[in-house]
């Protein structure tokens, strides 16, 4: 699934939708739309991830060793890799989850502090990396992600966005 719009509704309703139902999850969480951020394909968000190493299948994989180690965490030995991939119920419509609306509020709240008020891929790509709690942190410091040097290129992406 690549996403080709710079737009919100694009990433959450679309590219996030089809991560969800992709994971067999009933709910849109965090960790999909910072997923469906990785497949806005041509764009400078897009860019961003890649350079900070953060493709899709390297997010997937850095999400992927985050389960793995919370379960190890709780005495639960498990691969990923071993697991049946999950099976898609295209049927199903996943809901915004608490994780999802928590990024959309940080990104609301960064898009007013950009000049413009309307929120961008860079706003939610900054909602993302200002997850302090759950996966995205987690992941992201497995990944040895420097989520402050790349929230700062997002700021920055944000304000050329909106001037």
């Amino acid at each position: 699934m690549t996403t080709k719009v710079n737009d919100v509704r694009a990433v959450v309703v679309h590219g996030a939708r089809a991560e969800a139902l992709e994971d067999g999850s009933p709910m849109i969480e965090a960790e999909h739309v910072l997923l469906a951020l990785t497949e806005l394909s041509g764009t400078t968000i897009a860019r961003l991830l890649a350079d900070a190493g953060l493709t899709h299948d390297a997010t997937r994989a850095a999400l992927d060793r985050e389960w793995e180690q919370s379960l190890a965490t709780a005495g639960v030995a498990v691969s990923i890799a071993e697991l049946p991939k999950a099976t898609p119920d295209r049927s199903r419509n996943p809901q915004i989850g608490e994780t999802a609306k928590l990024l959309l509020k940080r990104a609301m709240a960064t898009a007013s502090t950009t000049g413009g008020g309307r929120i961008g891929a860079a706003h939610l790509l900054i909602g993302a990396l200002d997850t302090t709690l759950g996966r995205i942190p987690r992941a992201l410091e497995l990944a040895g992600i420097d989520r402050q040097g790349l929230r700062d290129q997002a700021y920055q992406a944000a304000i050329r966005s909106e001037h």
